[in-house]
């Protein structure tokens, strides 16, 4: 089973000819990384998934009338978090949009596939991914839409921030936290679209949520928190390459593998610490009791 899985024969070869793909994983591992952050931070994991399923739409729609994947996976994804953004303002409200939302894109996405005579390749591209094969026309989309992501990420950074940890605080002392909420949503629709190219509608969530999940479970540092988050992306997109690259198996399953090995290493850790901390330190029954005069 493993010579049917596995073949290293040729690799150093095969390393020449996905370039676009190594960058591409690189661009990916970055924006999910630092997306990750607000995702987690704002209780968003739902949203990227309810995201996903327009984004999946949209794709479906272009692939089924010849046009752009790439741009339809993105108006796909803004329409998805426009409606998120304006709609669900409080929580309560954004889960039920992201409720509505996930079945219809979901639902549009599969009768666009089931009108589409094209390649089954595509279809299931489409569904888990298919980074190998990254052309020069979809990494310029790639490219373009990744510099937009982080761009908008710097503008916001500090901001964005203090609305995510404390939204009532920010609001009373002027910060903008509706259009705040608003941009981030637009922002996130983005990454979702650039990886919903990648790793498939399915899977978005290892490099939207995971990363950062873990990188969580071991800071609260404002600045190692999202670097943490993006190393542990890329470990996760470029091991997922690397693997999938001498293999017949699609690069998602390594992705989501390798991200979630990372997590559970992360909770271990964790787990180690709080074991680590002496009960002394928090004043145990036997310990003397020291007054002073």
């Amino acid at each position: 089973m493993w010579h049917q899985i596995f073949n290293f024969d040729n690799y150093g070869e095969l390393l020449g000819l996905v370039q676009n793909s190594l960058i591409a994983g690189v661009l990916l591992g970055l924006v999910g990384g630092l997306v990750g952050v607000f995702v987690i931070t704002r209780d968003l994991p739902f949203a990227v998934h309810g995201i996903s399923e327009l984004s999946f739409a949209g794709a479906s729609a272009a692939l089924l009338l010849g046009v752009n994947i790439v741009a339809g996976s993105i108006a796909g994804s803004l329409l998805a978090a426009g409606a998120i953004g304006v709609l669900g303002v409080r929580a309560r409200d954004r889960n039920s949009v992201i409720g509505i939302i996930m079945p219809f894109g979901l639902g549009l996405g599969v009768l666009f596939l089931s009108l589409y005579k094209g390649r089954a390749a595509n279809k299931f591209g489409i569904l888990t991914g298919q980074i190998i094969a990254v052309g020069t026309p979809q990494m310029a989309w790639l490219v373009g839409t990744s510099v937009v992501v982080l761009v908008a990420l710097a503008v916001v950074w500090k901001p964005l921030t203090f609305a995510s940890v404390d939204p009532e605080v920010a609001e009373a002392r002027g910060v903008p936290v509706r259009t705040l909420s608003l941009t981030f949503m637009l922002v996130l629709g983005l990454a979702v679209a650039l990886c919903v190219q990648i790793v498939g509608a399915l899977l978005v969530l290892a490099l939207l949520v995971t990363p950062a999940a873990a990188a969580a479970r071991i800071t609260a540092s404002p600045v190692l928190l999202p670097v943490l988050s993006v190393v542990f992306a890329l470990c996760a997109m470029e091991g997922g390459i690397l693997l999938a690259l001498g293999s017949t198996i699609p690069i998602s399953p390594y992705v989501t593998t390798i991200a979630f090995v990372i997590y559970l290493g992360c909770r271990l850790v964790e787990s180690r610490r709080t074991h680590r901390v002496p009960s002394t330190e928090l004043g145990s029954p036997g310990d003397p009791v020291r007054t002073h005069t």
